[in-house]
């Protein structure tokens, strides 16, 4: 299992961290080890004293797919779900200043909250999807799918001329804005739609 993530999805994230508008989705890959059981609470590692959350849309593949065209994209996942791209914020920025790729600052243990998986089939348009992160009850950031500068289609369809896609592979979609660094003690919590998908401790 892969994670296929996809960075700069929305206008307004792009603005907010000063960053260039792609002419292409961006695309970096998180391993296995990154995943945070949701069972576990999340540690601020070491290295960073700038983590920041981003919340964002996920789907799982259900259907192994190479090159796929848009119009099929449709059939290689049925699952949709939220979860986080924990993000050391400080250590990323020294790495882009460099040129560097940003693993490091995306990638580490514990750097990917997935949610619980909801049928694809509870949603009436999947480019309509309202979702939320709160921090200690407060909304932090807040998106819908229409935004995104490239849809779910497009991105199956996208990375899979790149990288074969496989059973049980993830793509996260995009954050909006709104991120933030989160501290000792905070308690984050997704919402799609109105449904509560997951809640972490940072410790």
């Amino acid at each position: 299992m892969k994670i296929i993530c996809i960075g700069r999805n929305y206008t307004d994230h792009i603005k907010e961290l000063e960053n260039e508008k792609p002419t292409d989705p961006v695309i970096f890959i998180k391993p296995d080890s990154a995943v945070l059981k949701l069972t576990d609470d999340f540690y601020i590692p070491e290295f960073s004293n700038e983590v920041h959350h981003e919340v964002e849309v996920l789907v799982k593949i259900n259907k192994l797919g190479k090159h796929i065209n848009e119009k099929f994209a449709h059939k290689y996942y049925d699952q949709i779900s939220i979860g986080i791209d924990f993000t050391a914020r400080d250590v990323q920025n020294k790495l882009k200043e460099k040129g560097l790729p940003w693993e490091k600052a995306k990638s580490f243990d514990g750097a990917a909250v997935i949610g619980e998986w909801l049928p694809k089939e509870e949603f009436s348009n999947l480019n309509d999807i309202n979702f939320r992160l709160e921090k200690n009850g407060a909304t932090v950031q807040e998106g819908n799918t229409s935004l995104m500068l490239w849809k779910i289609d497009e991105l199956i369809s996208y990375i899979s001329q790149y990288f074969t896609l496989k059973i049980g592979d993830v793509i996260f979609t995009g954050t909006p804005a709104g991120v933030s660094k989160v501290n000792p003690d905070d308690v984050i919590t997704g919402f799609l739609e109105d449904k509560e998908m997951f809640s972490i401790n940072i410790k």
